[in-house]
């Protein structure tokens, strides 16, 4: 008998918590979700697909002339932090990216995860410490001679390098993973643009680099973190084990080749991006100590490597399923050539696009801008929420929590694109007369460089780049994939292609 008081407290307490999680899951938009473990089963049964899945629970919640918002609860529901509010309106996106700037930072949990990576760069900083350094990057990504600097290692890459190894495999008949080619490639280039240091990972022995692996292991490393509970991965750390374990065997490379490099600089000061903040100051006066300095260009290689090559990657994914848009992306490539280098083509063949010839590229801009409208290098960012707000569409967002902006999502949503918004059409992109580049007026329809006061700053320069690398593989080779090959998208921040991009090349013959 005395346990019936017990057991009527325990059932009232349930039916209590049930009661409650019902009216709780009537309010949220979103998928469905459990009592206990909130949206984490059918979170885990799309976790190969998460990005699809995101944008679909998206169309579920809006219309035409409605917004995209909805709730992601992760266990427990009780607590603010499992509530991941998930959105893909411009209207929300500006309001987290610019006017309530302050109060959507990165947040402790992301800090943390990178901290051991990024320490306090720009990409995982914010208040003063990354106003200092955002200041002092903006001046130098402004000057031209940070643009001639990147256009030398471009071309030279692409010239001595690049061009080489797809002679040698189109003459072989040889396939070769393009996208393992353009991470070498822009690795090479962004490590030559920052600390004025060429790893040669683009080279026909394909080598490996300690380097550029010890890079991947520790970003790979650094991402579980941010995959699982807080508490899992310190207790890897602490006992040395797993993930944490790989992480920091990891970083001693990467520390020893960033000491090398500071050190070099330091004898031997040049127009990279180190040497020119290792001249600035920091918030309180003083210059840059060695390990923030060694952490501030690490950023700009993680930045300026995935970025690029996976959006090229698409990008040629795309060009070869549109034969008409190939088409188009030659023609333009060759009439700036004629205006240029006159009506030789060997001539055009000679040399890759200088970046003033590359500028000429309104077409390849568009498909370029196009392709990162439906595969956004970085699908989706997270920001942590200082202060109760509520969106411009009505959400609450509580204090605590986090609120993700889906970027793949956008591009896929027909109340903001169209009824056409999931082909592949880059004269969106263009003036009606298509000699011009015309983003959207909405500046917040399209965030793939990001937007508002953490717009990318390398921006020009990627699309500089991109256009280059696109003119020199396209103006002498027709692409197909390998047949059977699959394209699928890897789950992880960045949007890379599962199993690479494995492709035959055929010498283009040009009219």
């Amino acid at each position: 008998m005395e346990a019936l008081p017990f057991f009527f407290t325990l059932a009232a307490a349930t039916s209590a918590y049930l009661f409650w999680f019902y009216l709780l899951a009537r309010k949220l938009s979103g998928p469905k979700l459990w009592p206990i473990v909130g949206s984490l089963p059918v979170l885990f049964k799309n976790r190969r697909q998460i990005h699809d899945w995101i944008a679909s629970n998206l169309r579920a919640t809006g219309g035409a002339s409605t917004y995209q918002t909805c709730t992601i609860a992760l266990p427990f529901l009780a607590r603010r932090q499992g509530f991941y509010t998930v959105t893909c309106h411009p209207k929300n996106m500006e309001h987290i990216l610019r006017t309530r700037f302050d109060n959507y930072p990165k947040g402790p949990h992301w800090q943390t995860a990178f901290h051991d990576l990024l320490g306090q760069g720009i990409f995982n900083s914010d208040g003063d410490t990354w106003l200092i350094q955002r200041k002092t990057a903006a001046l130098e990504f402004t000057t031209r001679t940070l643009r001639q600097a990147m256009a030398r290692w471009v071309n030279r890459t692409i010239k001595n390098r690049l061009w080489s190894i797809l002679d040698k495999a189109a003459s072989e008949k040889l396939a070769v993973d393009l996208q393992d080619l353009l991470l070498r490639l822009t690795f090479d280039n962004i490590c030559g643009l920052t600390f004025g240091k060429d790893p040669q990972t683009l080279s026909p022995e394909m080598p490996e680099n300690p380097f550029a692996i010890a890079f991947d292991t520790a970003t790979e490393a650094t991402l579980q973190r941010l995959l699982y509970p807080g508490l899992l991965w310190r207790i890897e750390k602490m006992l040395g084990i797993g993930s944490e374990k790989r992480l920091k065997k990891s970083l001693k490379v990467v520390e020893n080749y960033m000491d090398d490099a500071v050190a070099a600089r330091k004898e031997n000061p040049s127009d990279d991006l180190l040497s020119r903040f290792m001249k600035k100051r920091d918030v309180d006066g003083n210059p840059f100590p060695i390990s923030v300095l060694q952490r501030i260009a690490l950023n700009f290689v993680l930045a300026g490597r995935d970025t690029s090559s996976v959006a090229l990657s698409w990008f040629f994914w795309l060009v070869m399923n549109h034969p008409e848009v190939e088409a188009k992306i030659v023609k333009e490539i060759s009439t700036v050539l004629r205006e240029t280098r006159g009506n030789d083509h060997q001539k055009w063949l000679e040399e890759p696009l200088d970046f003033d010839e590359a500028d000429k590229l309104v077409y390849v801009k568009a498909a370029l801008a196009e392709t990162l409208r439906l595969y956004p290098s970085v699908p989706q960012d997270f920001k942590y929420v200082v202060a109760d707000d509520v969106l411009p569409d009505g959400t609450f967002v509580p204090a605590g929590s986090t609120v993700t902006y889906s970027i793949y999502s956008v591009g896929r949503m027909k109340s903001i694109w169209g009824e056409d918004c999931m082909e592949f059409k880059p004269e969106r992109w263009l003036s009606p007369e298509g000699n011009r580049f015309e983003p959207p007026k909405d500046g917040y329809k399209f965030v793939a460089f990001n937007a508002g006061p953490r717009t990318c700053l390398g921006k020009d320069l990627a699309y500089l780049q991109m256009k280059s690398v696109a003119s020199a593989v396209l103006l002498r080779y027709r692409l197909s994939v390998v047949p059977g090959h699959r394209v699928q998208q890897k789950m992880s921040l960045t949007l890379f292609m599962k199993n690479g991009l494995r492709v035959f090349l055929q010498p283009r013959t040009l009219a």
